[in-house]
């Protein structure tokens, strides 16, 4: 059975929402909604460890019984400090799954199709992409979309709208990219050693440094949909998401 290694990041500095990962949704911390999603994985060899620099998100995380490892305050992104719990874990796992501490309704199951997908892909890294329909959604520029190759490679990540349908023939597909990330194990001391790309500057996507540096990336597709939270506002977006799934509650 394949060693599936789950790591949380979690910061409590937030530009635009801060103590995000300490909110409370129904009763229950956003962190431990996602710690709670990620345990329920199945058909590995599972670890989940929550990885931050915050003493008030590490209390709290071990109130509610999980793994916790201090890490660096100077991590540029959530996967530099996924890469550090790597190192600290003597690399004692297949697959490490990087999922965003304001992901509290993420699925297992569609942890567990990147995981089982990627395991059988040529590739290296993996990521997830959703159908999106909404014209609001395809415009804006918080909303991150893919397109791939006949494999499922990724062939770009963009804030603008790509493809754009140049004829407006109304035939184009739009994907929106989820930033869950599989790493198999071998590749992540070639990419820690990576610096921040052009095309990564440009958009401020860290996954343009993989793609620009000749790395492959496996997208593996759902049809799930939770909303986003990245300020007080998207809360109100999270009781309606609850009320039409009591299941979280």
């Amino acid at each position: 059975m394949q060693k599936l290694l789950i790591v949380i990041p979690a910061r409590y500095a937030s530009t635009h929402f801060p103590g995000k990962p300490l909110i409370d949704i129904a009763g229950k911390s956003m962190i431990q909604r996602v710690w709670e999603q990620a345990c329920k994985v199945s058909g590995f060899n599972l670890q989940v460890i929550i990885a931050t620099d915050d003493n008030r998100i590490a209390d709290a995380a071990k109130n509610f019984g999980a793994v916790v490892i201090s890490t660096s305050g100077n991590h540029p992104s959530g996967t530099d400090r996924c890469f550090e719990v790597a190192q600290k874990n003597d690399f004692d796992f297949d697959i490490l799954i990087n999922i965003q501490g304001d992901e509290p309704f993420v699925q297992p199951k569609q942890i567990e199709a990147l995981a089982h997908g990627l395991g059988n892909s040529d590739s290296e890294i993996g990521t997830l992409k959703r159908k999106i329909s909404s014209q609001q959604e395809i415009n804006s520029l918080n909303s991150v979309k893919v397109v791939c190759n006949n494999d499922n490679h990724a062939l770009y990540f963009s804030r603008s709208v790509i493809p754009y349908d140049r004829d407006k023939s109304g035939i184009a597909s739009y994907y929106k990219h989820l930033g869950i990330y599989a790493f198999k194990k071998q590749v992540i001391p070639k990419i820690k050693t990576l610096t921040p790309s052009s095309l990564e500057e440009i958009e401020k996507l860290e996954q343009l440094r993989w793609l620009q540096n000749g790395f492959k990336i496996w997208v593996s597709e759902t049809d799930f949909q939770s909303p986003a939270i990245d300020s007080p506002e998207d809360l109100l977006n999270v009781e309606i998401f609850l009320k039409d799934n009591p299941q979280y509650q």
